[in-house]
């Protein structure tokens, strides 16, 4: 897969990954996308998570979404991102018993349904986990970028090397490496304690020669704010997580540059000569 040029309407798709659940990937990608808002870019969501939908409540949705005259549906505007998930459409207390291939082929007319409004950057919330699901999403749909979130225990490790290697067989750039609840700060007195593991995200992306994008820590407001609906990035706008949030994506910008600048130069040129 050498073509990395996203749709006419989308110019960047990066996926965030993580290879494993419980590490808070959903709250990162969310996050990262209201970041990018922050700094002025035209942003949409999609939720791949089809058996576990986390956005809807994460961004605090209460309506469902528009279905056009030409059947495609309408993304739900949701804190200035445009936003598409299988949790708008189905019920939220239904179980999704549906195997691999009828997965896949949800998840692919959700990308191509849906009536994305010329987006700088789509941010595609991937289910945990490197089979046939991941595989299928990463070949079926221009991603231009990947982007993987880890805690530092080494369980967590293990599948993101995983889903790092995944991305490297379909030839997907990797951005960095997002590490997750790397400290945990008392509320009450201040002190910081590594509970997970130190340095598990840095060894990763030194391991892989991917840049380290940055560290987040394990905060409560972080789960309530996403429980409530109002992400930290809206939450607290001018808070110290709401700033790392905005680094990790200026960081993550750099190298997406350049996989840009490489992606058109691999067309072409066409010179017309005159005989």
């Amino acid at each position: 897969m050498e073509n990395r040029v996203a749709t006419p309407k989308i110019k960047h798709i990066i996926a965030v990954a993580s290879g494993k659940g419980g590490v808070g990937k959903s709250t990162v990608a969310a996050n990262l996308a209201l970041a990018l808002v922050k700094q002025g870019a035209k942003v949409g969501i999609l939720d791949a998570d089809i058996y576990g939908p986390s956005q809807p409540v994460m961004l605090g949705a209460k309506t469902l979404p528009e279905v056009l005259e030409n059947q495609q549906i309408k993304p739900l505007i949701l804190h200035g991102l445009q936003s598409m998930s299988i949790g708008y459409l189905v019920d939220q207390n239904a179980a999704m018993i549906w195997r691999g291939p009828m997965v896949s082929t949800a998840l692919q007319q959700l990308f191509h349904n849906t009536a994305w409004e010329n987006l700088d950057y789509l941010i595609i919330d991937l289910p945990p986990g490197t089979g046939d699901i991941q595989l299928t999403l990463v070949q079926k749909i221009p991603i231009t970028s990947a982007v993987i979130v880890t805690t530092p225990q080494d369980l967590a490790l293990a599948d993101a090397k995983r889903a790092i290697m995944m991305f490297e067989k379909v030839r997907v750039p990797v951005l960095g490496v997002i590490e997750n609840m790397s400290l945990h700060s008392c509320s009450q007195c201040g002190h910081q304690e590594a509970i997970f593991g130190q340095a598990g995200g840095e060894n990763l992306a030194s391991q892989f020669n991917i840049p380290f994008l940055g560290a987040l820590p394990l905060n409560r407001s972080i789960r309530e704010h996403a429980d409530q609906g109002c992400p930290t990035v809206v939450a607290e706008p001018d808070g110290t997580i709401t700033q790392l949030y905005v680094e990790i994506t200026k960081k993550m910008l750099e190298p997406l540059a350049q996989i840009a600048k490489n992606s058109l130069s691999k067309f072409p040129k066409i010179v017309v000569e005159q005989k």
